[in-house]
Order: C-alpha cells, then structure tokens, then sequence
C-alpha cells in the first residue's frame, strides 16, 4: 500500500511536469546550450585557429601526456574530458531547481497539500518520495544530455577532423557519482526549502547559490589554475556522495507539518 503510494506521488509529480508545456521546455532550455550549443563553438572555433595563442597556452596547463597527434585535436580532447564534465555539473542543479522547487509550495499554490498529508504516509515517507521523483527526473535529463553531447561532438570532429573522440573516465566517475550526488544535495535543499517558501520562485533561489561552486570550478578548470584529474574529481564525488547520504538523513529531523502548513 505505501509502495503504491510513493509510485503514485513520483507519477503524479512527473507528469505535472511533462504535461507543463512551459516547465518541460524550461528543462531542456539549459541543457541544449550546454550540450549541443557551447560544444560545438568550442569545437568550430579550435578548427578553423587551431595555431591561436590562447589555446596553445590552454595546452600548456595541462599534462604532456593528455596531448594527441595534432594541436586542434588535443585541445578537443582536452576540452571534452576534463573542461565540459565540470561544465556539464550545472545540468542536474538547474534540472532539479525547476521541478523540486515546486514540491510543496506547488502543492500550496494548488491547495492540495491537506490532501496529500491525508495519503497513507509519513511526512518523512511524503518527503523522500518527492526527493526521489525530482532525482529521476533530474537523472533522466542529464544522461540524456550526455548521450546528446557525446553524439553532437563525435560527428562534428569526425566530418571536421576525420578523428573519433574517446570519452575519458572523467565522464564516468561525473555521470555515475558526482552528477547524482550533486543532483541528491542540490534537490534535498530546493524541497526543504519548498516546504518553508511561499512561492516558486523564492524556492527556486536557493539554486543560484548551488551554482556558484560550479562555476569556480569551471573557471578555475578551464583557465588552468586548478586541475581536476581522474583521482580529484572521484575524491570530490565521494565526498559529495557522503554529504548527500547525511543531509537526506539529517533534513527531516526539524521538518514537521507545523513548519509546512505554516
């Protein structure tokens, strides 16, 4: 009966979102810049002035052994697998920031919150339901972006350069553990703050700050200050992991329906 219960609040928030012509579009909105749009500038632009001092010294950052047999292809390359995965960490965040921000004050709008606090669950149960319907969704986009990405880039070098891209680990290590616990940490904020907002927009806030780390760490990658390896950014999902699991655990100890029908 609870399982059918969770089901039918992770269907019912899906769809209220899918069915939404303008939130389903929001969705996709950043993703495709991300994925199709910036990569292929990045792309066209390292072709046609592969020689450009800006991207030689890019190059220079970075380790001699991640350069290949020619200048434009080793700047791809580099760009691919150890730029655009920290680029990419945005997706989830601004994913999650549109359909968790709606997870209770939504309900509050629509006045069905009474309602769904009738529902054979727990609040904690309600809670992590919502949690949940917000990750897959989140997950489903961003591996779909993935999947985009890789297509788009693959057939721009290879009609451009007549060369394949082989995604290095960095991909792995972001889509199978930074990229969840990232989207875990950025949803469990949104829904509690949710529940204390008194609109949508003022829950959506709080993503602009989950952001911020996202982009230092983009400029500081892309500018050759910090370099984040195969071992950095796999100790950096671990720690985001472990921060995801103790905050899902610890974010229901003060939420009670007091706070949320307030």
């Amino acid at each position: 009966m609870k399982r059918l219960a969770i089901y039918s609040i992770i269907r019912k928030d899906i769809r209220g979102i899918t069915v939404n012509t303008r939130l389903f579009a929001s969705i996709w909105i950043v993703p495709i810049i991300f994925t199709v749009f910036f990569p292929s500038i990045f792309v066209f632009s390292i072709h046609m002035v592969p020689d450009d001092p800006d991207f030689i010294k890019l190059l220079e950052q970075f380790p001699a052994s991640l350069q290949m047999e020619s200048t434009d292809l080793s700047i791809i390359a580099l760009i691919a697998n150890y730029i655009l995965p920290v680029f990419f960490l945005m997706i989830p965040i601004m994913t999650a920031s549109i359909m968790a921000a709606s997870a209770f004050v939504g309900e509050k709008e629509r006045r069905t919150l009474e309602t769904l606090l009738y529902c054979p669950l727990t609040l904690k149960e309600i809670f992590h339901a919502k949690v949940l319907a917000s990750f897959l969704l989140s997950m489903f986009v961003s591996l779909s972006s993935f999947l985009v990405m890789l297509i788009v880039l693959e057939v721009e070098v290879f009609f451009l350069m007549g060369s394949l891209l082989v995604p290095g680990i960095s991909w792995l290590i972001v889509m199978l553990l930074i990229a969840p616990a990232i989207s875990l940490i950025a949803i469990t904020l949104i829904v509690l703050g949710s529940a204390k907002a008194k609109s949508v927009e003022e829950a959506q806030q709080s993503a602009v700050f989950l952001v911020i780390p996202i982009i230092l760490l983009f400029v500081g990658q892309f500018s050759g200050v910090l370099f984040l390896g195969n071992w950095v950014l796999l100790g950096l999902g671990i720690l985001c992991a472990g921060a995801a699991f103790v905050l899902l655990l610890q974010s229901m100890k003060h939420f009670t329906y007091e706070k949320l029908l307030k």
